[in-house]
């Protein structure tokens, strides 16, 4: 199989018509590469291919009709000011079968609220004989989706492999690799077939019996029917009461509902606002009683500095004088000598003296007004050029936070007055609590016949289960055909086949197991083998000393190669040639484990190998650079706009926005 080409249109985050070509350009390029950002809408590609293929089966789980139409509404593009209302997706794809290769498009459309419309065309002609369901059971046929699961797969696939301690997500995937879940349909249907032949052996006590338990099945049956008939009627009461319930709540609105709703809440937000008010205005009073008026005539206040400074500096001059004199006082009347040196000491202070008058202008008369200690002083400092300043900024600080307190006061004053009075709408609020009422009574009496229903077809599976122990007591017994005598046997050969054939090609998964580790490995690891549990499917690693090893020990990213590992040999082991299609792989990898992944599986994985992958996954080193990039046939970025909330796809990558040599090529022949 290749899968030539996707269309994607207005599909989740991608508006508009996007073709992209999947065709590799030789067998030796096998990688097309995809560049997106996280939510840029790279898994949409994967679930685009998923979804043109599956249709309600790709999600994964069980749907009804209208979780499925829920589920397609959603998947239609919607972005900044763009609501479609339709979506489609076109899958071309070859595929060989008895030797011939045909090509087939599929294309899956819907509206939003509509049913889809599913079309498949084979070499170019319209299967219209073909309805829906015909269609769609074409394609499970043709590519069943449990062997898809093996080949189409994103990082969350792997991560559940790789934490799987039960062995049960391998099982199934083995179950449905081998057919087995055919075999058991197969062993359900001869039991259906052999059970009224084996009747014929049973006493006559036992077939009364199993006929009254028949009865009464079927009359449990009767009776289910009926109460989903009812529970169905009554959904149209329901649906009629919510209808009055929006036009009566539409009414309220109209009245001032809203308004009227929020109006307790306003009421209660005033009184939290008054008391943020009353003490905002409590605080901006300490402030103006502290340092706040310092802060209120800064000019009068730094001539008041200034004086301050100015006295004090005239104050520490004339005491040192005063203390200079008395200095030179006690010189001269202890200077000995004649009055010649007596008279020399003296003129050298007084000459000291006058030079440090002349220099400092202590000789000055002015008048000290102040005339406030060293002490009050600093304080007086303080409180204009410390206490002031701090003041003034929580004054700020505080009037801004009253204003908004204000204005929120404000704001909700408007809101209360626009509610209503409570007596207008005291009929509209009592209507809407008896519609509530009867809604929840309609709502459990619906309930309850579904819980009635429930026990119903639980009692008549219970006897069908009994019949069938009374069937299966006597089966021994039967006196049948050759043709009945030929399905027990064919129920005991299918046991048998199915063991044999779990065990063949669990040897054969083994096998597959080893090599794939081996060569993703860390050199270290090389020597691991594994073995695997054909009952419960639970793989154990072995070392080379042959001891298990416990997985719970693996790092993250050792069991992330694990879990490729597994699905790498279960593909091989399928037999089918499908291409691989994989979501963001290498996000819980080291390095190493990285380039062993990189290099030696993207590149051998299969024919054609569709990688999805952020720009700290595959990285410029290895787009640009190494054996990776020989493999590449072309690649295409998904860059996302996030003004318009939508997605294109461009040809090029992270790190060139232009096409490779082969790519041009490959268009150039096309």
């Amino acid at each position: 199989m290749i899968i030539k080409s996707l269309t994607l249109n207005n599909f989740r985050v991608f508006n508009g018509v996007n073709d992209v070509e999947l065709t590799p350009v030789s067998s030796d390029k096998p990688i097309v590469l995809f560049g997106g950002l996280n939510g840029s809408g790279k898994t949409s590609v994967l679930t685009g291919v998923r979804l043109a293929l599956y249709g309600r089966a790709a999600f994964g789980y069980v749907m009804t009709s209208s979780q499925y139409q829920e589920q397609l509404d959603a998947l239609i593009h919607m972005g900044t000011g763009v609501q479609q209302s339709r979506a489609s997706l076109e899958l071309v794809f070859t595929y060989s079968q008895h030797g011939e290769e045909h090509e087939y498009k599929v294309i899956r459309s819907w509206e939003r609220g509509k049913k889809e419309k599913l079309s498949l065309s084979k070499n170019e002609v319209l299967e219209s004989s073909l309805s829906h369901d015909q269609c769609q059971a074409f394609l499970n046929e043709l590519i069943p989706i449990g062997i898809a699961d093996l080949f189409f797969f994103d990082g969350e696939k792997i991560a559940e492999l790789a934490e799987d301690e039960s062995g049960s997500v391998l099982q199934t995937a083995v179950r449905r690799l081998l057919g087995i879940d055919v075999i058991e349909r197969l062993k359900n249907d001869l039991n259906v077939f052999l059970k009224p032949y084996q009747s014929q052996a049973i006493p006559q006590k036992i077939k009364k019996e199993i006929d009254a338990l028949e009865l009464q099945r079927k009359e449990h049956e009767r009776k289910y029917d009926c109460l989903i008939n009812d529970a169905d009627e009554l959904e149209k009461p329901i649906l009629a009461i919510i209808d009055l319930l929006k036009k009566e709540e539409t009414e309220l609105m109209s009245l001032g509902g809203a308004w009227a709703a929020t109006k307790a809440q306003e009421e209660a937000k005033v009184k939290e606002l008054q008391l943020s008010k009353n003490d905002l205005e409590s605080r901006l009073r300490r402030e103006m009683e502290g340092g706040l008026p310092f802060a209120l005539a800064p000019n009068t206040l730094q001539s008041l500095v200034a004086r301050l400074e100015e006295e004090t500096e005239v104050k520490r001059q004339r005491a040192f004088l005063t203390e200079f004199s008395k200095f030179q006082t006690q010189v001269l009347e202890n200077l000995s000598g004649d009055y010649d040196a007596k008279s020399s000491a003296r003129e050298a202070l007084e000459k000291c003296l006058s030079d440090y008058s002349e220099q400092t202008g202590s000789n000055s008369q002015e008048d000290i007004q102040l005339d406030l200690s060293d002490r009050e002083t600093a304080k007086i400092l303080h409180q204009v050029q410390v206490l002031a300043v701090q003041s003034k900024k929580e004054f700020e600080n505080l009037k801004a936070e009253l204003k908004k307190v204000e204005d929120a006061l404000d704001n909700a004053a408007v809101a209360i007055s626009r509610a209503p009075d409570d007596s207008r709408l005291s009929n509209k609020l009592e209507d809407i609590s008896k519609l509530n009422d009867r809604k929840s009574k309609a709502i459990m009496a619906r309930a309850n016949k579904l819980n009635i229903a429930k026990k119903e077809v639980e009692a008549a599976i219970e006897i069908s289960r009994k019949v069938q122990q009374l069937h299966d007591k006597y089966k021994s017994e039967a006196t049948v055909t050759e043709a009945v005598v030929n399905a027990q046997n064919t129920n005991l050969l299918l046991n048998d086949f199915a063991k044999k054939l779990t065990t063949v090609k669990v040897r054969q998964l083994e096998d597959e197991f080893i090599k794939s580790y081996q060569k993703l490995a860390r050199k270290e690891d090389i020597k691991i083998s594994a073995r695997i549990n054909t009952q419960s499917f639970d793989v154990e690693l072995i070392d080379e000393s042959g001891n298990a090893i416990n997985r719970k020990e693996l790092s993250a990213g050792e069991k992330q190669i694990y879990a490729i590992a597994i699905l790498e040999a279960l593909g091989k082991t399928s037999g089918r040639k499908l291409p691989i299609i994989i979501d963001t792989p290498l996000g819980r990898l080291d390095s190493k484990h990285r380039d062993k992944l990189i290099e030696l599986y993207f590149p051998n994985a299969s024919h054609q190998v569709i990688i999805l992958s952020t720009d700290t996954e595959v990285d410029e080193k290895y787009f640009n650079h190494g054996a990776f990039s020989e493999y590449i046939s072309h690649s295409y970025e998904i860059q996302f706009d996030a003004e318009t909330k939508s997605s294109k796809v461009n040809e090029g990558y992270f790190w060139r926005n232009q096409r490779t040599d082969d790519a041009v090529k490959f268009m150039e022949v096309l």
